[in-house]
């Protein structure tokens, strides 16, 4: 194999891509093709099948939806000519579940359109493992584990030490913390490492299924059991079957919805929607809160027969703000990513913004880092990055005396009075002094209710 900006290559590893848009599928094709790759593609699904006939293909990116063929019926056609081509299904956000379908089908994975760079290649690298490997169950979902970085720090270590000890038993795990700290990575973590590993794994965003569509989602629906069902579904249990069914942010699951995965969990089967026949299930559940769902007990909008069910073994996942000697670490992680997607060769951070980093709180946590260090790395113009390139939110709230405050009610309040007195109460000049404009004083001061005296700009 060959090295290519950073990764293997598998040499001279052919792939089709079927897409009826020929400009997405003429940049598809430029992109891999500069990843040392061997790229056909065709736009129609006539020619697409007359290829396959008379071609092998290590990969086959193929669009879910094209005029006279579908693509799960491209799917059939390139297992029965070459049972070892593997098959990644392009599809738009509406038809994930539909995409789900395919993988039970005989589908390597589906990747959503507008595509990624790094996840293509990643992808890629993934298909061709397994070209001349022992095939994993159908219906896995295949994941990057170098997207995931442990830490160094004592909590992430000891995070990494509750994975490792509940990862090979059957209990149901509760993963709680803040928004953006990791809680699908750890998810995906304890997959790879159970005995699930090579079974699907099913992510859930129990937030953002509509209330009318939840039933179906979880349990499957058939056709004509209600309108818009126009054909048969597998809900998301059915698809985990075998593997993990990951139900991120489980506190917004509806007090009805609550019920019926209560019943599911004790009975271990569903019913589809229209149906009347029960199909068994065998799914381990991870779910993940922001939220104190002992809190919601206590207001009865969460059961507390389901709260024990999900949590068997609860880990806590750090904010970045505990994680301080792993700040640094993940922002050079992460600058590596950005390097190897933007294609650039930032070496690192500048001393004063490594600063910067270990004194800001992250409300935002790792997501907040990640897209920052992306950001900063577009925008940087020479080796490193300089606070030139970060937000202003990063470093505009220093105090006056020359110490970063904490970022909380407490220390902004006390950060803004003294910038009023050191400016005689001169709005223009304490913003000057906090280095903020005056729109936003304005609204801090409306915010923490600071009275000014008389006197103003």
């Amino acid at each position: 194999m060959n090295k290519l900006n950073g990764r293997e290559s598998h040499s001279m590893a052919s792939i089709l891509i079927i897409d009826d848009d020929v400009t997405f599928c003429m940049m598809l094709k430029t992109l891999l093709e500069k990843s040392g790759y061997q790229v056909t593609s065709v736009f129609s699904p006539v020619e697409a099948k007359r290829i396959i006939e008379s071609r092998r293909f290590d990969i086959v990116f193929t669009d879910l939806r094209m005029p006279d063929i579908s693509g799960m019926e491209l799917i059939r056609l390139i297992k029965n000519k070459e049972p070892k081509t593997q098959i990644i299904m392009m599809t738009g956000y509406a038809d994930i579940s539909t995409a789900i379908e395919s993988i039970k089908k005989g589908a390597f994975n589906y990747i959503p359109k507008p595509l990624n760079r790094d996840e293509v290649l990643n992808i890629v690298q993934e298909a061709l493992e397994q070209v001349n490997d022992e095939p994993l169950e159908k219906g896995t979902t295949h994941w990057n584990a170098s997207a995931y970085l442990e830490g160094i720090g004592r909590p992430s270590q000891r995070l990494k030490e509750y994975i490792e000890l509940v990862a090979p038993t059957p209990m149901s795990v509760l993963l709680v913390g803040e928004s953006g700290t990791g809680k699908e990575y750890a998810a995906r973590f304890i997959h790879e490492k159970s005995k699930r590993a090579r079974r699907p794994f099913v992510a859930v965003d129990c937030g953002a299924i509509p209330s009318e569509l939840v039933a179906s989602e979880f349990f499957g629906h058939v056709k004509g059991s209600f309108t818009g069902a126009i054909s048969d579904k597998t809900g998301y249990f059915e698809a985990a079957s075998g593997g993990t069914l990951f139900l991120d942010e489980v506190g917004n699951l509806s007090y009805n919805t609550q019920i019926q995965l209560l019943r599911v969990l004790q009975e271990k089967s569903v019913k589809p929607v229209g149906s009347n026949r029960e199909v068994p299930v065998d799914v381990r559940i991870i779910a993940a809160t922001n939220e104190n769902l002992q809190e919601a007990q206590d207001k009865g909008d969460f059961r507390n027969d389901l709260y024990h069910r999900l949590n068997e073994f609860q880990i806590n996942v750090p904010p970045l703000r505990e994680r301080k000697s792993d700040i640094m670490v993940f922002a050079n992680f992460f600058l590596e990513q950005a390097n190897e997607y933007l294609d650039k060769s930032v070496a690192g951070f500048e001393k004063d913004v490594e600063q910067v980093f270990l004194d800001y709180p992250w409300p935002g946590n790792l997501r907040e880092m990640k897209n920052m260090v992306k950001r900063a790395t577009l925008l940087a113009r020479g080796e490193m990055i300089t606070w030139k390139e970060i937000p202003e939110e990063l470093y505009t709230r220093k105090s006056i005396d020359g110490e970063f405050a904490l970022f909380n009610k407490e220390d902004e309040t006390q950060a803004i009075q003294k910038a009023l007195e050191a400016a005689d109460y001169n709005k223009s000049e304490a913003a000057r002094l906090l280095k903020i404009d005056r729109k936003t004083l304005y609204n801090k001061l409306k915010l923490y209710n600071i009275n000014v005296p008389g006197k103003d700009m």
